[in-house]
Order: structure tokens, then sequence, then C-alpha cells
């Protein structure tokens, strides 16, 4: 038997409850699995967020352990990649959708989806930077390979106090590359600064209707909002720039004009975590575990039990969260 979040809908409603699941049932609910995993650690995400609050069409079949990251010890292994023992990660792959997650002592995984567990992190370091953090990763190298250098000019990142936008921060910052830091949340610009943050602007520069070009200021983005707030700064980046999309917390329209990108030659970079392949994942884990500050890390990450998930998401979908929230799953 194990502890395990259970999201339900029926006739009744809604629920998010913590109860009590046997292998059993997980294997049942789980059959194109291969891995079992003692689940040591895992995280909230936005759309972990979204699932557990109920406010999104996340979870595709019902119930749903959430939970799409995860890391721990492989219990039992099909697979010929994996055996019991070796530590492992877990990102996307529509577990927490549409395959039951990681928020719970144990998980049914398929091992095609697993990455090894960089010997430099612990499970709970390695959820600290979880699904955004490796997003995060994935957005910086996606800049790089477009040519963005540290002397370039300024790195926007928007929506910075978030998970996505805080290690992207600091992954910049300790690059060499100038960063600044865009949020609503003016309080924590001591926080954004502290993570290598040179400048901090107001969200509202960017989050209404604007021109579609407006004055050259980034020489690069990473962008977690999407929205009114994407289009202002495709119509900012200078020419030849490049801005990397990977989240929609602002909304998932993009009210722009070809402009920027005929004019200017900007390159729109979108960056997909959940199905990315396994080497860009594995590049991603090699250079989180080379390049990320640990004193940064331990910032960024809140570490929380699996009983308080809830009120947590609740709090992560109000926009008072910041940072990374850890599950502990043993705690």
């Amino acid at each position: 038997m194990f502890k395990a979040l259970l999201l339900s809908k029926d006739d009744a409603g809604f629920r998010a409850e913590l109860t009590t699941l046997d292998e059993a049932a997980l294997k049942a609910a789980t059959p194109d699995a291969d891995v079992l995993i003692a689940v040591e650690a895992s995280t909230l995400n936005y759309k972990d967020g979204l699932a557990i609050t109920n406010r999104g069409p996340v979870v595709r079949r019902w119930p749903m352990v959430p939970g799409i990251d995860g890391a721990g010890t492989v219990l039992e292994s099909r697979h010929p990649r994996w055996e019991a023992g070796d530590r492992v990660v877990l990102n996307g792959f529509g577990v927490g959708e549409t395959h039951w997650g990681c928020l719970a002592e144990r998980a049914h995984l398929k091992g095609d989806w697993l990455v090894r567990l960089p010997e430099s992190f612990t499970p709970v370091q390695a959820m600290g930077i979880g699904t955004a953090g490796y997003t995060a990763m994935l957005c910086v190298v996606a800049l790089q390979r477009h040519g963005v250098a540290p002397g370039s000019g300024d790195v926007l990142v928007t929506g910075a106090t978030g998970g996505v936008g805080s290690v992207a921060v600091s992954l910049l910052a300790n690059a060499g590359y100038r960063v600044v830091a865009s949020t609503g949340k003016s309080a924590e610009a001591a926080y954004l600064r502290g993570l290598g943050a040179a400048d901090v602007i107001d969200r509202a520069e960017l989050a209404g209707a604007g021109k579609p070009l407006q004055k050259e200021r980034w020489a690069a983005v990473v962008d977690t909002l999407g929205s009114h707030s994407l289009a202002n700064a495709c119509a900012q980046t200078r020419y030849g720039g490049a801005v990397a999309a990977c989240g929609l917390a602002q909304g998932a329209d993009l009210p722009s004009t070809v402009m920027p990108f005929i004019l200017r030659g900007v390159a729109l970079l979108g960056v997909d975590s959940v199905m990315a392949p396994m080497a860009a994942r594995e590049q991603a884990w090699a250079r989180l575990a080379a390049e990320l500050s640990r004193d940064a890390l331990a910032t960024i990450a809140t570490r929380i039990r699996l009983d308080q998930v809830v009120d947590h998401a609740k709090a992560l979908m109000d926009g008072t969260v910041r940072g990374r929230i850890v599950v502990d799953i043993a705690a």
C-alpha cells in the first residue's frame, strides 16, 4: 500500500484527495508501463496546479494521480535500460494527464520516458528543478543555438518569479548574460537580483496591447506568458534576435503581426518540454548539473509534504507562489 493524491470526477463532482492505493491497482491502471519507481520527490508545476484545482482541462482520464514530475529509485523493471536501484527522473510525456503520475509514493512508468538522475543531484534537488527548470534550460539551449551570446545585449525573462523564469534568470546570469527580469511582484525585486538579474521591470510594461514594432530593447527573450506579453516582447526584440516561447500563463493567444519577423528578422522559437526527444532531455539535465547554481536552487525551491499539495496548488493558481515547490514524498 502507498499514499497518493487522487483526482476524481463523476456525478458527485470533482475531488482531490490524499488516499491509500495498492500496487496492484497502480499496475492495473498503467498496463503499458514497465518500470516501478519508489518516488522520493515530486513537484508542483503550473499544469499540476490546473489539474489539482480543476481550473483547466488537463486531466484526460479519470481517476488520475497527478504529478508530471518525479524522481526516485527503480524498484522493479522489465525495461532493458533500467534495473532495481537505478536513480531516475521523469518529466512530462503525458504523465499526470493520461497516465498516473508522481504525486504518490509509487509510480509505474515507461522506461523510455526516464532519464538517469545526475549523480550531483538528490531527488529533492532534481524536483527543485522539475519540468520548469528543465524547460528553462531548453530555452537557453534554443537561444544559444540561434547564436545569442553573452555579449549580444540584454535578455528579457518574463514571468521571472515563476519556476521557469527563476531558473532561466539564474542560468543566464551565471553564463554571463545581462538579464532583465519582468514581474508583477515588485516586492520580489531583491529575490530576482539575488538570482542574478541586472534589472527588474514591471510586467505592466508588456501586458497590454502594443504597436507591431517598438523600440529595440532585447537581444533575446525567454517568455513564459504568451498573449500580449509575448507579442510586445517580439515587437521589442532587436534585429536578428530570438524569442524562446514556452508558456501561456497570460494566455494562449498571440495578438501580433508578422512585422518583427519580416522587418527585423526576429526568430520565434517554440520550446516544448512534454514530448522533447531523449537526447534533448539528457543534454538539458547534464547542463543543469554543470551550470545551475546550488545556492540559487536552494533559494528558488520551497519544500512541502504530500498532504500540503492541494493548498499549495490553489496558491500557485492564485499567483502567490514564488519559484519552485518541491513535494518531499517521504516527509
